[in-house]
């Protein structure tokens, strides 16, 4: 599938133009001299007929080896998402495909049921989800993220929750019932309090207060909530990390992690494009400073380092982090979860999914 030249910049995407698949050997280039448009894109959403939801890594750069992801694509059109490479697999573009093509798993509620009932499942902490979104927009229509959770509450399976979108409050039912059994907390991902700037970065994404908003509704349910500042842009948004860190305190946080922005792939040009459109004065101080943290270049994918970067400038925001976290009070790294409390589905409970 070819990627559509789509007028740039589309209203409400993070992306300004459709970058050539990596896996295609074919390019379609839009006229330089076609007027210049700024219409909608519209989401359209395709049936995922994955037969399995549970997903595996064996990466050491991340905290969990088994994640859920309901939807592939992101409507929330954050500019810097490492996840946009992955839409190639799919025959689609990491840029405006991304963000408005979007693989729904309508079945993950009865694959994941039966994946837990497995006698070769093993209770770890599943994370969701671990590369897309698993509250967009359409969640609050479509509801497939809320019907895994019921799962995981009925088997008290350890889940952990990571958004930028408050509908995720909506679950806090769900989420408190799993975190009386240990089982359960949630993650707020807060790049930004500038609201401008959130609308630019993340256009899709809930508002920086209505995030903060849910971290408190959760906190007072009884859930266990971290807030992430994922991820650092340096020269854009690294010297809000002590302003972040005291609001999510004050919301109720326990936790807090930070990461640097991270550019792989077809997102290095994206973001190139996005500074140029919304950010041109910055561009270059951005993105000299993101190859100061990446050995001279925008990705450094080597294990150990695509999640930390490094040099003076990378120690830098890990010192200016560190310490406002300290201030806040938001020493707690980890919230531990148990897998005490699981029960594996029965012949019953399956017999509601066919």
């Amino acid at each position: 599938m070819l990627p559509n030249p789509i007028p740039s910049p589309p209203r409400g995407r993070g992306a300004t133009f459709n970058p050539v698949n990596r896996f295609e050997r074919i390019e379609i280039e839009p006229d330089p001299d076609a007027p210049r448009g700024e219409g909608q894109v519209a989401t359209v959403l395709l049936r995922d007929t994955s037969r399995s939801v549970i997903t595996r890594n064996d990466s050491p750069d991340i905290p969990f080896d088994a994640s859920l992801n309901p939807y592939r694509g992101c409507e929330h059109g954050c500019a810097y998402c490492y996840a946009r490479p992955t839409h190639e697999y799919l025959g689609f573009s990491a840029g405006i495909d991304f963000e408005s093509r979007i693989l729904v798993k309508e079945e993950a509620p009865a694959l994941l049921q039966r994946e837990l009932a497995s006698p070769g499942w093993r209770p770890r902490v599943l994370a969701l989800s671990g590369v897309t979104d698993p509250y967009q927009p359409f969640e609050r229509r479509l509801g497939v993220t809320r019907r895994c959770l019921e799962v995981l509450a009925a088997c008290r399976h350890p889940v952990a929750v990571i958004t930028k979108n408050r509908l995720i409050a909506r679950d806090a039912d769900l989420l408190a019932e799993l975190a009386s059994h240990g089982a359960a907390m949630a993650s707020l991902s807060i790049t930004t309090l500038d609201v401008e700037l959130a609308r630019k970065l993340e256009p899709r994404a809930s508002a920086p207060r209505d995030r903060l908003r849910a971290v408190a509704e959760l906190t007072a349910a009884g859930v266990p909530v971290t807030v992430m500042v994922a991820p650092v842009v340096p020269g854009l948004t690294d010297h809000e990390l002590p302003a972040i860190l005291e609001a999510a305190a004050a919301a109720g946080a326990v936790g807090a992690g930070c990461l640097p922005v991270r550019l792989p792939g077809a997102v290095a040009p994206l973001f190139e494009a996005w500074l140029e459109e919304h950010y041109p004065e910055r561009k270059e101080k951005v993105l000299n400073r993101i190859r100061s943290l990446r050995g001279g270049k925008l990705n450094d994918p080597r294990f150990g380092h695509r999640m930390r970067g490094e040099g003076v400038y990378a120690e830098q925001i890990r010192a200016l982090f560190e310490t406002a976290r300290r201030r806040a009070g938001l020493e707690r790294r980890r919230v531990e979860l148990s897998t005490a409390a699981f029960r594996r589905p029965g012949g019953d409970q399956l017999a509601l999914f066919g």
